[in-house]
């Protein structure tokens, strides 16, 4: 009979370390008290608590019940291997090793919650694209970079939110802002932050040559209260309203309420166009604003700390973090992790879990 026991040993001690990192034994101490609170009559009286409450409930009971059930599913192995050497029966080798190869994924996948321990990696994600170096190209690609992370978000059960675009002059956008919600968002899109490379025969040559076209991401946390990070002074606040322009179309809704905030000591601007009202639109800019502001905050204290000046990175040639390639070969590549992938379709489509994962397990080695 097959041997499975050095895998099941394998795995139960993975598990076991699941179980401290992701700190099964207090969420289970801490689930009575919660469904207490969200249970409470008058809870939605206070809509930004009612929210905590029901979002840390949901996300607690996700890794009980799914640390539960991988620990079911490996005594439903365990105990068919031991049935199985007993009985000398060697039919049941073929259901063992899928049981583990299954459970092995499970497990790897699960150990990713290992590597998002950051103070603010189980926020939302605000997200910016920027066209860079390629002119027409360029503004095309930040497009393409937009849909690739909306169809991330899709495949994951996330929320995709567009704030507000600007369209390119002839094709695609200069600009975007856009809101990514789910667990966990910041805390993997943080392996996008930089340059985007794309290498393509342009389809606006008319001598279909190769052009070379640059788009920039940036991502900071979300935050449900202008006051959870930073203090903003409303002197320091220039607000303007506008109609959104452009095509709009599959981006945004074209109304007379869009709202463009400049925190003048700073000089960081934030457009909400999306939302139905000019008073929706000024505190979702808000937020935005708050996430933009402490994140620079954060900036600054890292630069002071390291004595450096904070260098700008250009979204041009040399400073791109990742290549898409469609000609003369196809092939993404990461340049931190050197992970290549050859379905390049795949990824534009939002297939970007290798690479995320890679960056981050690069991240915690580095």
């Amino acid at each position: 009979m097959s041997d499975f026991t050095g895998d099941l040993a394998l795995l139960r001690s993975k598990l076991d370390e699941a179980r401290r990192y992701l700190h099964i034994d207090d969420l289970i101490a801490r689930r009575p008290d919660l469904e207490k609170a969200a249970a409470a009559p008058g809870l939605w009286d206070d809509p930004d608590r009612a929210r905590k409450v029901t979002r840390e409930l949901a996300e607690l009971a996700e890794d009980i019940e799914l640390f539960a059930g991988l620990e079911a599913a490996l005594e439903d192995a365990d105990t068919l291997h031991e049935l199985a050497v007993e009985e000398g029966d060697e039919s049941q080798a073929p259901e063992i090793a899928q049981m583990l190869e299954s459970l092995t994924a499970k497990v790897d996948a699960l150990e990713l919650r290992s590597l998002l321990g950051g103070e603010h990696d189980g926020s939302d994600a605000v997200c910016e694209l920027h066209s860079g170096a390629g002119g027409t190209d360029a503004q095309d690609w930040a497009e393409m970079l937009l849909a690739m992370y909306q169809g991330w978000a899709e495949r994951r059960g996330f929320d995709f939110k567009v704030d507000s675009v600007s369209e390119g002059q002839g094709a695609g956008i200069s600009s975007a802002d856009f809101t990514i919600s789910g667990r966990n968002a910041y805390g993997l899109l943080q392996s996008e932050r930089g340059v985007h490379r794309l290498v393509r025969i342009s389809p606006f040559d008319s001598d279909a040559r190769r052009h070379t076209a640059f788009a920039q991401f940036k991502v900071v946390p979300f935050f449900d209260k202008v006051s959870d990070e930073v203090d903003i002074d409303d002197k320091d606040l220039r607000i303007d309203t506008f109609r959104s322009s452009g095509a709009g179309g599959q981006h945004v809704n074209v109304t007379d309420s869009a709202v463009r905030i400049t925190h003048l000591p700073t000089g960081v601007v934030v457009s909400c166009q999306n939302e139905r009202s000019q008073h929706q639109n000024k505190d979702r800019a808000m937020q935005i604003l708050a996430a933009r502001l402490a994140d620079l905050k954060r900036a600054e204290r890292e630069a002071e700390i390291a004595g450096l000046a904070g260098e700008h990175q250009k979204t041009e040639w040399g400073s791109q973090i990742r290549s898409y390639v469609l000609h003369p070969y196809q092939q993404v590549k990461d340049d931190r992790t050197a992970v290549s992938i050859g379905n390049v379709e795949a990824v534009l489509a939002g297939d970007l879990d290798e690479l995320i994962e890679a960056y981050l397990r690069w991240r915690r080695m580095s």
